[in-house]
């Protein structure tokens, strides 16, 4: 137990073949304890499942459900799960109820780790190798629960592949930004995208849709109606567009006589 009363890291990196036992139920004594107190980063899939759960739009969701923050080293915005004060003041979810989570089976990528965190190293030459560790808070009694399996047993049973193959070209943004020097900072407007990008994707399509965006670049009409119908197909559009304007990687091309007439009539107002 951490002095201190807050949740430890063991120094030790795993890998999806290590074991560890673990089982959270509704009758271990410390049920939804680890729902308080939390600092939940979201990722752009979590937005899209959270909020078509609760049937809002992207930005209703992120004006009621989040809080924006800066993340570290990477001077990119991001979003946090926005806690509630419950009875005691302690922070708790939105979303946790005594009997267990309101959105259970949309529940947040960090939310379906626990109690495994996920770390990556610097970026190098298309390769972010990854790792795991444990997140060890001192109330949690799953530990003692005779349940033994692999990280990537745990990832199976959560649902984590599919959440990971989505988030994956994004989280790859991430960890290549946090391997540039720290004294080259993004432009207002670029993080404006990125965020918007990154979470937003009601009002990414409509930049993609209802702007001069598809006079811009070139995308094919098969490209345009598949990310026209379909989200998660937008989301990673969304994902390749901005490593191609953060890092200039990738396909997209632009319309050169296009962007300057876009250019000109910008000039000119």
């Amino acid at each position: 137990m951490e002095p201190n009363g807050k949740a430890g890291i063991p120094p030790v990196k795993l890998s999806e073949n290590s074991t560890f036992s673990f089982r959270c139920h509704k009758d271990v004594p410390c049920f939804t304890q680890c729902c308080h107190g939390i600092n939940i980063m979201l990722t752009p899939y979590d937005i899209v499942r959270l909020k078509n759960r609760l049937q809002m739009t992207s930005e209703e969701f992120l004006a009621v459900y989040t809080t924006p923050q800066v993340l570290e080293k990477t001077d990119l915005p991001v979003v946090t799960l926005k806690m509630l004060d419950d009875v005691e003041g302690e922070p708790a979810c939105p979303f946790v109820r005594e009997d267990g989570c309101l959105v259970y089976a949309d529940r947040p990528t960090t939310c379906r780790y626990y109690p495994i965190g996920v770390g990556s190293l610097n970026y190098k030459e298309e390769d972010a190798e990854g790792f795991y560790f444990f997140v060890n808070e001192p109330h949690c009694r799953g530990f003692e629960e005779d349940n033994p399996m692999t990280v990537a047993q745990w990832r199976k049973d959560q649902g984590l592949d599919a959440y990971d193959a989505v988030n994956a070209m994004w989280t790859d943004l991430i960890v290549k930004k946090r391997s540039i020097p720290s004294n080259i900072r993004l432009t207002q407007k670029t993080k404006n995208m990125f965020f918007t990008a990154s979470y937003d994707i009601d009002r990414f399509r409509r930049f993609v849709f209802e702007s001069a965006f598809l006079e811009i670049y070139d995308i094919s009409p098969e490209e345009t109606e598949r990310i026209k119908n379909d989200e998660l197909a937008l989301l990673d559009f969304s994902f390749r567009w901005l490593n191609w304007l953060l890092f200039k990687q990738g396909d997209f091309k632009v319309n050169e006589a296009a962007a300057a007439r876009r250019s000109n009539s910008v000039n000119a107002t």
